[in-house]
């Protein structure tokens, strides 16, 4: 999480708030638009163009709305020869649920796989377990209307993104394999009946909205949200007080994001996993 931005296929990258204001990594990188998805997100570069949206790191953020404007931004830009920075503020839920959704519209895989995908590029990918059981719905319910529609319109793909994927797919097996770290085969460990007891289905959000779009021109437009609902939440975004569930301080927000190594997260899912043992 600390360590940069990552490619994670042709064109997309997934990174945290720091990375979207380093103007050397987005040099480097050769980005051209950034996809915003924290609860103050903003566009901060003139030269960048943006898509803002306003959302937390809370399982019951509806995230399924947005996927058709994120879809649509990300692949217009890659079409156009652009790259694009997914990022939220510490590039591990929010960013990698967009990019994931976006991976399974244009590929055959389905959600599990896609987040497996990004976690060989990028080992701290982890949505929470509220954003995975949007990405389970949307691959049984949306997903293949979605691909539909995307075809219908942009028939002529050129990207090799079946490959690209496969690649990062077989990095994160050996990644498994290698014992550099012990992460297990799952995602993140849900909680004790997580899904069994939900008395609702993701719903629209009053305090969610979509944000800036820099026209051709080089004219800023903005919508914005009524408001920002504060809560505790992984990515740790700008308001939340003294520390959250990831781990991060009020000052760790300040300054970007908190270096996060592999046994911090071994150590949370096995904490998750025994608690959900306990309660078994």
């Amino acid at each position: 999480m600390g360590n940069g931005m990552n490619k994670i296929i042709s064109g997309v990258y997934v990174g945290n708030f720091r990375d979207a204001k380093d103007v050397v990594q987005l040099t480097d990188n050769g980005i051209t638009h950034i996809l915003s998805i924290h609860d103050n997100a903003k566009a901060l570069l003139d030269d960048k163009e943006y898509l803002c949206i306003i959302a937390s790191d809370t399982p019951d953020q509806c995230l399924t709305q947005h996927f058709p404007e994120c879809i649509d931004f990300i692949h217009c830009a890659r079409l156009k020869g652009g790259r694009v920075l997914i990022h939220c503020l510490a590039g591990i839920s929010r960013s990698v649920t967009v990019t994931a959704a976006y991976i399974m519209t244009v590929t055959n895989l389905g959600w599990r796989d896609a987040v497996n995908c990004i976690r060989g590029a990028r080992s701290c990918a982890n949505p929470n377990f509220g954003f995975q059981k949007q990405l389970q719905d949307y691959e049984n319910e949306g997903l293949k209307e979605a691909r539909e529609k995307l075809k219908e319109k942009y028939p002529d793909s050129v990207f090799d993104d079946a490959r690209d994927c496969e690649i990062n797919l077989k990095s994160f097996r050996n990644y498994l394999q290698t014992g550099q770290t012990a992460l297990g085969t799952e995602l993140y460990s849900l909680p004790h009946r997580a899904y069994g007891e939900r008395s609702r289905p993701c719903q629209k959000s009053p305090t969610v909205g979509s944000g800036a779009h820099k026209t051709d021109s080089g004219n800023m437009t903005a919508q914005s949200g009524t408001g920002t609902k504060k809560a505790v939440d992984t990515d740790g975004d700008p308001g939340d007080s003294n520390s959250n569930s990831a781990g991060f301080s009020q000052s760790d927000v300040q300054n970007g994001c908190k270096r996060f190594d592999c046994a911090d997260l071994k150590q949370s899912l096995t904490v998750e996993s025994t608690a959900s043992e306990q309660h078994s």
